[in-house]
């Protein structure tokens, strides 16, 4: 968790106690390939923050943004909590939750370090063979190679928008 602290003159930091240790994110991207059966290794260093802090369930979104989001069992749970726990769920929530929590796979990582990517999943995101694999901090996202190398280049404008977003957090 991070916590927006001011000091003395007002200005804006974030605490760096309350931020989780970097050994529990997933962080980096990395290239792979499925195999006949639709299983894909899972990255060593996936694997360790797995390891460390979770354990070998893990939660298979349905497509999302045009990518398969992977959250540790723990980690979902918290989600699946602060849903559970609104009161008047509005539509546009009820929506949302009729298609995660429908469409969630649960998952786990075998004994040589795979996971199986349902193939409803692949065949909905048109995944083939070569994939990424990108880490987002606490999950974890798949996608497909060509999918991922036509959507990911950022233009000028976002990184102005990610210049405003760490400056708005405190992190410039």
């Amino acid at each position: 968790m991070v916590t927006k602290c001011h000091n003395v003159s007002g200005s804006v930091f974030l605490s760096q106690s309350t931020v989780k240790s970097s050994a529990s994110r997933f962080r980096g991207r990395s290239d792979h390939s499925l195999d006949a059966k639709g299983r894909l290794n899972v990255p060593a260093r996936f694997r360790d923050v797995l390891l460390r802090h979770y354990d070998e369930r893990l939660m298979i979104t349905p497509p999302w943004h045009n990518c398969i989001r992977v959250y540790p069992f723990q980690e979902w749970e918290k989600r699946e909590t602060a849903l559970l726990e609104m009161e008047n769920k509005p539509p546009h929530i009820v929506r949302m939750v009729r298609y995660l929590i429908g469409g969630i796979n649960e998952g786990h990582i075998d004994k040589n370090g795979r996971i199986l990517l349902p193939a409803q999943l692949r065949t909905q995101l048109n995944i083939k063979k070569k994939v990424v694999m990108n880490g987002m901090l606490d999950f974890f996202e798949i996608w497909d190679w060509e999918t991922w190398e036509s959507e990911s280049i950022p233009s000028a404008e976002d990184y102005t928008v990610y210049d405003q977003t760490f400056n708005d957090l405190g992190m410039y």
